[in-house]
């Protein structure tokens, strides 16, 4: 395995094909590394990936969570049917709030909570579609929620009884317009811990390394990319609020 996100240290202890069992003897593909130092144990995060699925770039995000001391596995939301035939329904079912995913990720929710690496406390990040379902499960048994340029739900009642939220958008990412805004608002109005910050200069997945191209032209326009300046800056937020509210 090669060295995460941001050129850190290769975490040794990554393990890339694990699965999780589930109720009734289904099992969840899924990404896991732990901290490279130390025995625990240690907090646990659930990191949901992007429409692309369990991506290079989704690991990698797993291998920065272990590097700042969490236990972090990131579940194949297409276990069940690869990207083709599960992205349109495993979208669906994000914005309505129920079905499959729902159950794999309280599955893997409670499966790092009775590790004896991991403590009862248990985060959940996503990006882009992962984003929306961070946002939707933050009342779901979760500590603390990281949502990166993730949808905002239909209704936000959902929110009520939330857990802590670090959000992060790109002021370029036209589809998500004012979500920064509306989930601030959102949040401070059910008094819920947040951190929630735009990034005028990015768009959409600045926190990940797409190789762009022949679009290079177009996602300099849009912002559509990895912007080196809004995501080290999201990372360090998310590690502080990490550390503030999952410890």
């Amino acid at each position: 395995m090669g060295q995460a996100a941001g050129g850190m240290a290769e975490v040794v202890c990554a393990m890339p094909n694990i699965k999780v069992a589930g109720s009734g003897g289904a099992t969840v593909d899924a990404y896991l590394a732990a901290p490279s130092e130390g025995s625990g144990p240690w907090p646990g995060v659930v990191v949901v990936h992007d429409i692309f699925g369990l991506t290079r770039h989704a690991r990698d995000h797993v291998d920065r969570l272990a590097s700042y001391g969490y236990v972090a596995v990131a579940p194949d939301l297409y276990t069940r049917g690869g990207m083709a035939r599960c992205v349109v329904a495993t979208l669906r079912s994000m914005m309505s709030g129920e079905g499959k995913p729902y159950e794999e990720l309280e599955t893997v929710r409670v499966w790092l909570t009775q590790r004896e690496d991991c403590t009862d406390r248990v985060g959940i990040i996503g990006f882009c579609m992962g984003g929306g379902f961070a946002l939707m499960t933050a009342s779901r048994g979760f500590d603390v929620a990281a949502p990166n340029y993730g949808n905002l739900p239909k209704d936000l009642s959902v929110l009520d009884g939330a857990c802590p939220v670090v959000g992060s958008y790109g002021g370029k990412d036209f589809a998500l317009r004012g979500a920064a805004a509306k989930l601030e608002s959102a949040l401070a109005a059910r008094n819920i811990p947040r951190d929630i910050k735009e990034y005028p200069g990015a768009g959409h997945s600045f926190l990940d390394h797409f190789p762009v191209g022949p679009l290079a032209p177009l996602a300099r326009v849009t912002g559509l990319g990895y912007n080196q300046p809004a995501a080290d800056d999201a990372w360090q937020r998310i590690e502080d609020f990490f550390a503030e509210h999952l410890r």
